[in-house]
This record gives structure tokens, sequence and C-alpha cells, in this order.
């Protein structure tokens, strides 16, 4: 199907002739309203002049198109877009193509050769687009092009000038890139060669005559479709040709350990192995390459001997999964939408009926006691996964026809609603490598309005993907316990039906390896099998039944295992053992006495204990203290400390992977102040961090830089403020 622009408005800056003229051309072909800017000077960036814009205006206008002429300088970047919104309403593409060229050695190059260059690339690019971008972030959609050459990229004799501000288009570029992702706003980097006015005086007449501008525009109309979801990237393009460039990291080499100091000796000794580009690497982003510094110091700490890094990372690379990109990355917000059909049909899927009367409160919208069964928590969160975030978390490049339901934990803080609108936010909390496969601990929260409800945590396992060079282990994952070695102190037997696994499906599980028997054949079943959460669903309402006579405010966590596959019709036996307030339950196919939930155990409040409140803004922490004495001495010397920092910090401290307090540190306003709780200014700088992990930068056993780049220590906002954190931490809160 033939890519259509019909409905987008597209500015294409210096589009009076070469490159900016075809693509004009080209979009408003497809359907584009364009706008044709153009300031209509020479090469060097003097002269004005309307014809070039209107001649191209003429010819677009002359083939049925749309179009519109602006004749500004891409300094007035507010109005090269305003003549978009002003004529068609919006601005949906923007392709920077305007330059000039002052060429000269570095040695005569003046201070306005260089300014002026950087003014039309640099600077214009960057005026042109910040007008844009706002426009873009509202409607959800926008697609920049950057212009950098090969000048930019490989550098050129008699372009010093040219070639910075290029290659600054880049970084530009890939900024914007990270930035606007989630806006769906892409932004790409195109390094043309084609014949223009800027490269004749630098190419053969013939070679300008045969590298037509029609041989580029193809790469960025492709660019900027929305069906394209390249963003980020950097490609030369000329001649029919377009290819994509990365860079590449040699593995380097290691030159000094704990005893022994790096020497310049070191460097010329070792130079062959530094620049030996076998096994090399390719980072692709900040994080990626802080990893190897990472995975040095912590070496050279340990007394690792002097020799190169491990090719943890190129592993990682390999296998799809790099832990230092995943972690901490958070999934689309999810929202679930229900009423107390979907309580009553999740009720139904689970096993339950009416020939209990007790089941009745959960399937009869009329009972008095009408309540959610409290393990209907994990489907609002499900949501989060099922819905594709997990594809768009850079660093898990994995085979989801390959992953399995490992384990899962469910914690809650305030009974389930029966009816309304729960928000999910899930963030990866861990990446495991456990050899055969690769383990994904996903942490979701999940809101009614501004309260918290529920806590859930999916264990996925990715067969095949390990061997990545991570942990096997993380102490943020809740661990499976097993049972006491003793005779259960009851044990529960309940029939699925035939249907079980199809009525399951209906709460919003739609994998067909639960329903289709030729998919089921492809996973090595001879039949449809049950949902892992549906056989959760049976074991937890046989405690709840068992040990709190069917009151979900009991309920306060469950913890499971996924051992073996349940076939619909099977009958499942749920063993449970009571030690205090733990429910300890094995649960087996009583068929075939095989273990399907397995290390699993269920906690339950006591009859007489009010459901629990989410973690509270500063319980008991250690990190307390330290705020104290920073409050103590903001009272002292606070004067002093505004003029020494003048900034705001926020603080989330954490424990057990959840926000227990908010600090902020106000150094900007006034005489200074502490303040905990949710502050209703403007933070300059936010430091999220565990409270054993606080103490140990505050004591000086961790170092904060090494803390950020382990992933210990997360900012957020103007991150060269974190310098400042010693003046704040050394000097101002010994304890």
């Amino acid at each position: 199907m033939a890519l259509s622009f019909e409905g987008r408005v597209v500015l294409v800056t210096g589009a009076g002739g070469g490159l900016g003229r075809e693509y004009a051309l080209a979009f408003a072909e497809r359907g584009a309203s364009v706008v044709v800017n153009d300031l209509g000077g020479n090469a060097k960036g003097g002269g004005k002049s309307s014809a070039a814009a209107d001649k191209v205006v003429e010819e677009i206008r002359a083939k049925g198109g749309k179009a519109v002429a602006n004749y500004d300088s891409v300094e007035d970047g507010e109005k090269l877009i305003q003549s978009a919104l002003k004529e068609f309403g919006r601005i949906d593409v923007v392709v920077n193509n305007a330059g000039i060229l002052r060429d000269r050695s570095f040695a005569r190059t003046s201070d306005l050769d260089w300014d002026l260059i950087h003014r039309i690339h640099l600077r214009g690019s960057f005026l042109v687009t910040r007008a844009a971008w706002d426009h873009m972030k509202k409607q959800k959609f926008g697609r920049i092009i950057m212009t950098t050459s090969a000048a930019g990229i490989y550098g050129n004799f008699g372009q010093s000038n040219y070639s910075a501000a290029k290659l600054g288009l880049l970084g530009l570029a890939n900024t914007l890139a990270i930035e606007g992702s989630k806006h769906n706003i892409y932004c790409n980097t195109i390094a043309p060669v084609a014949g223009s006015r800027l490269t004749e005086t630098v190419m053969p007449p013939d070679l300008v005559a045969s590298l037509k501008p029609e041989y580029v525009a193809p790469l960025v109309l492709w660019l900027c479709h929305e069906q394209c979801q390249e963003n980020g990237g950097l490609f030369e393009v000329g001649a029919g040709w377009v290819g994509k460039l990365r860079w590449e990291r040699s593995q380097g080499q290691i030159m000094r350990q704990k005893s022994r100091p790096m020497t310049p000796e070191a460097v010329r000794d070792q130079w062959d192995k530094i620049c030996d580009f076998t096994d090399a690497t390719k980072p692709t982003t900040i994080q990626e390459s802080l990893q190897a510094f990472v995975s040095v110091l912590s070496r050279v700490d340990a007394g690792g001997q002097v020799e190169a890094p491990p090719s943890a990372a190129a592993a990682a690379t390999a296998s799809g999964i790099n832990p230092a990109l995943a972690v901490g990355q958070k999934l689309p917000v999810s929202t679930f939408n229900f009423n107390h059909t979907q309580c009553i049909l999740y009720a139904l899927g689970v096993g339950m009926s009416t020939k209990d009367p007790d089941h009745l409160r959960f399937l009869y919208e009329g009972h008095p006691d009408f309540s959610c069964l409290p393990t209907f928590g994990v489907i609002p969160s499900q949501a989060a996964m099922m819905d594709g975030g997990l594809a768009s978390i850079p660093g898990l490049n994995i085979d989801f026809t390959q992953v399995l339901h490992g384990e899962q934990y469910l914690e809650f803080y305030r009974p389930l609603p029966t009816s309304g609108t729960l928000t999910s936010e899930a963030t990866i909390a861990d990446v495991l490598d456990k050899g055969s496969g690769a383990v994904i601990l996903l942490d979701v929260n999940t809101y009614s309005g501004g309260e918290l409800i529920c806590y859930n945590q999916f264990s996925v396992f990715v067969v095949g993907a390990g061997r990545f060079g991570g942990t096997r282990t993380s102490a943020k994952a809740k661990a499976p316990l097993p049972p006491p070695k003793r005779a259960p102190d009851a044990v529960v037997t309940d029939c699925t039906t035939r249907d079980q696994a199809a009525l399951y499906r209906l709460s919003g599980d739609w994998n067909p390896l639960h329903i289709d028997p030729g998919f089921a054949a492809m996973g090595g079943f001879k039949a449809p099998i049950l949902h892992g959460l549906c056989s959760f669903g049976f074991a937890a309402r046989h405690v709840l039944k068992q040990f709190a006579n069917n009151d979900p405010s009991r309920f306060k966590a469950i913890k499971v295992r996924f051992a073996k596959p349940v076939m619909p019709g099977q009958s499942l036996q749920t063993a449970m053992w009571k030690e205090g307030s733990r429910i300890h339950i094995e649960c087996k196919v009583k068929e075939t006495s095989d273990v399907v939930l397995s290390g699993a155990y269920v906690d339950l409040h006591q009859a007489a204990e009010a459901s629990p409140e989410p973690p509270s803004q500063g319980g008991r922490l250690q990190s307390d203290l330290v705020f104290t004495e920073i409050g103590r001495r903001i009272s002292e010397v606070g004067p002093e400390l505004v003029k020494k920092v003048n900034a705001v910090f926020g603080w989330e401290i954490t424990k057990e992977g959840k926000t227990a307090a908010q600090w902020t540190i106000d150094l900007k306003n006034g005489a200074g102040s502490l303040q905990k709780g949710p502050y209703g200014g403007k933070v300059d700088v936010t430091f999220t961090v565990a409270d054993e992990d606080f103490m140990e930068v505050v004591q000086g056993k961790l170092n904060p830089q090494k803390a950020f780049f382990s992933g210990k220590l997360k900012v957020r906002g103007n991150i060269m403020l974190s310098q400042k954190l010693e003046v704040i931490l050394k000097d101002y809160a010994k304890l």
C-alpha cells in the first residue's frame, strides 16, 4: 500500500531548491499540506528573496497540492511554525534542511564564519524544532528530521565550523529521540549526499549532476510516516543507497589495580589492546556506555587482575537482554474500568458456584455483603503486561512465544472495590540470569483514584534468554517458601470443568494456548491448558473459606510458584498448613499427584484487625535521623546554604521497593527549609534511593556516583545539581 500523508502538515526549511525542494514536492504529491520555507539567500547566507519559495509553492499547487510559502529565517523559528498553524491548523513533520557554507581552513576561520554557520545549522534547527515541540506533544504525534553531513561524521578539510555544527545536530537529535519517544515524537538524522548549491563547491560537476535529490527524498518520507517506528537513527543516503550508522567500541583494557595506580606507561604498553576492535561492542545508549565503567570499578574494588573488562555487555547484546537498560524502566500506565459483572465473571472463572450458599456474596450483586474476590487484584494489573508494554522496554529484546509465567505475588492495602476505574503503574524491578533463561520481575502498583489498593509482582521466565552475564538472585524478589514437614491442617478438593479455561479467559487473558487446540499443540500440549492464575484463584478461595470464613477483608497477601500445567476437567487438591497468620499451601492435580502450585502461602489478617495502611510517609527509617539533622542545620545556617547551593532537592526514600518517605530540601528560597511529604513548588532535581543505600552514601561507604551508575540512586531533573550532594550530606549531616 502506498504511503499517504493525507491530513499531515509538513514544514521543510530551505525548500527553495535542491534537497528541500524535492522533499516539499514529494510530501505534497502524497497528500501533505506543505510549508515551503526559504529565506532566498545565497549559499553563504547573504541576500534575501521570496522567489525561490514562491516557485516551489506554484509547482505544488499546479499539481493540485496544498502549500504555502514562508520567507523567514530559521532563527525566527516561532514564525515558521505559526505559518503552519495559521494556514493548516497543526504541525506534524519538521524537516530541518536549511543551511549555508563558510568554508575556511581552521586558522583562517573568523568569529563570523564560525558563528553564522552555527546560527543557521544548529541554533536554527533548535529554534524551529522547539517551536513545534509542544504542539506535537499535545497531539501525540511528531516526526523530526535533522540534517548532518559526512563532514560532521568524519571531518573535512576547510569545514571545521560546518563539521562542528553538523555533528552537534546529531547530538541534539539523539536527545530529542529519547525525550520525545513517550509522546510519539520520533527524531532521526540523515547525512545526505546529493547535488546542491552546498555540494557543488566540494564535488566534481559530473558527480553533482548524477547525485540527484530525488534519490534522498524517499528515505525522508519513510522516516516521517506514522508507520515508521525508527527513532534516534543516523542514516547515510545518496545515489539510491541507504545505510545506517552506529557507534562501535573496542573491549578496551583495565590498566590499574587496587594497589597499583594507572600510569602513562601502562597506557603506552597496552595501546594495541586498547585499539583492538576484535569482539567490539556497540553501545546505543548512555546507560550501555556507562555499564563498562561500572564493571571496571567493581572489578578493581574487588582486587581484579589487569585485564579487559568482562564481555557481559557483548553477551547481553547477543541475548537481547540488558539489565542495565531495562531495570527501573516504567511501562505505560494502564487503566481498567469494571463493574459488578467482571467481579462475578471472575468468581465463576475460578470455580465458584451457587451450589455453595457462601459463594453468593461473590456471585450476586444484590447480596448485602457483595464483594470482589481478592485474587481479582491480578486482573487490572495484568493489563500492564497484556497490552504489549514489555515490548517497548529497552534491553528486553525477547521472543514472546518463549515467555512463561513463573511466579506471582499479590498484596492488599485496601479491599478491592466492586466497580470503578483502577490505574496500574508497572516498573521493571529486576532482570535475572538463570542460565537456561531470563527472569523478569515486574512490580505493579494499582490505584483507585490516588489510593493504593494492591501491589503485584509478576515473575516472568523467558526460555533461552539467559547467559547474558547477569545475577541469578535478587533481593527485590518475593521468595516462595516450602510448607512445614508435617501433615497438613486441611485439604480441599475441587473439580474444574471442561470449560474452565474458556470461562476464565473472559476475565482478560486471551492467550490462545488456553482455548485453541492447534496453538496448544505447537506448545507441546495435547489440549489447551488451564491458566496458572486460574489455579491460583482456586487455591486462594480454598484458604479464604477454610481459615477466613470467606471474609475478603482478612486477605492480606498470596505468593505462588507455577510448577506444572493443569488440564481443564482435572481436580485441584489444595493442602494447607496454618502457621500463625500465614497459611502455607501446596496444590496438586488429584488424578496425577503432580504439584502445580509450590512454595505457596497466603497471609491473613486477624479477624478483628482492620485492613492495613499503605506504606506511611516516613515510618521508622534510618534516613529520618539524617533529614532531622539536615533540618536542624538549615535552621542554623540556612542563608549560607542558600547562597552556596541555590537549588530545591526532592528525596524519595524507598523501603522494600516502595516509597516510604518524601523529603524536600529547599535551599533556593528565603532562608531555606526542610519539608516532609509532598511539595507544592518546583523541584530542581529528585533523588530516589532505598533507605539502606541512602545511609551507605551518607556514611561514606557508598560513592554517590557509583550508586548512580549501579542503579541504586536514581535522578530526575537537573542531574548536574547532584554534584552539590556532598555539600548537603557530608558537611551538614554528619551522624
